[in-house]
């Protein structure tokens, strides 16, 4: 159990209960999430991804189970479990480094040590020369790696991740997906990223479960078992592509 970071036991998520419009998102979803892993969470829209999501950030309750949290109920969110949204969430009055300094001023943290930790996660991403900018200076990909760095200063325990590049171009988002491999083999946190793409998952995941849209429940749930750097003309990466591909397609004639 020591290596369990999230349990999920017989999860439900319905909204307006007991109303005449309610809706079931979610319905006896169980899963387990191990430490150090990059999981990877696949499905239509609306299938209950960022709801989930939302449920392991203590954003959100379930109506029905239990979610625990290193052997503890989750029912709130915690400085331990860091989020990265689709849409960077930056303050567009700060300056970059002011951004990703933003969670440290909450803490009891010197400003000597503040700076020493955002001079590091600058030079990690790349910007340490746009230091100075502000957000709207910044090209999307630039942004969102500001975004990437202002959650791991805060040194989270676990990184949530809700379609980070979904708003990118084909070229940014490989390079991004590069950048958050080399950052997650550095540090080794856990990740639970959201992604549309198959291709995005089978490159970046450990693990990937695909999500039902009506049941809003785990379909398939497998382990990529490519190493990596991963080579997408490498043929069972071909393979694990068509297989995600033919359960969606699954899944959409059922629903």
């Amino acid at each position: 159990m020591n290596n369990i970071v999230f349990k999920l036991n017989n999860i439900g998520k319905v909204y307006n209960e007991n109303e005449k419009n309610e809706l079931t998102v979610i319905k006896n979803l169980n899963l387990e999430i191990k430490e150090n892993e990059f999981l990877c969470i696949v499905g239509p829209s609306g299938c209950g991804k960022s709801t989930l999501l939302r449920i392991l950030a203590g954003l959100e309750l379930p109506t029905e189970g239990e979610i625990y949290y290193r052997g503890r109920v989750l029912k709130k969110p915690t400085k331990d479990i860091g989020m990265v949204f689709q849409n960077y969430s930056l303050m567009p009055w700060l300056s970059v480094e002011e951004n990703i300094a933003l969670g440290l001023k909450f803490q009891s943290i010197s400003k000597e040590k503040q700076k020493k930790i955002v001079d590091e996660y600058l030079e990690m991403i790349g910007l340490t020369k746009f230091r100075t900018s502000k957000p709207y200076e910044l090209s999307g990909g630039m942004q969102q790696r500001v975004a990437i760095a202002r959650s791991l200063a805060n040194n989270p325990d676990v990184l949530l991740m809700d379609e980070p590049f979904g708003a990118l171009d084909a070229y940014t988002r490989i390079q991004l997906q590069k950048e958050l491999l080399r950052i997650w083999e550095k540090h080794k946190k856990t990740i639970v990223f959201i992604t549309h793409s198959v291709d995005e998952a089978v490159y970046l995941a450990d693990r990937i479960i695909l999500m039902s849209k009506n049941k809003g429940a785990i379909e398939v749930d497998i382990q990529v078992d490519i190493p990596r750097i991963r080579d997408r003309a490498n043929p069972r990466y071909a393979e694990l592509n068509q297989q995600l591909l033919d359960a969606l397609e699954d899944l959409n004639k059922v629903e």
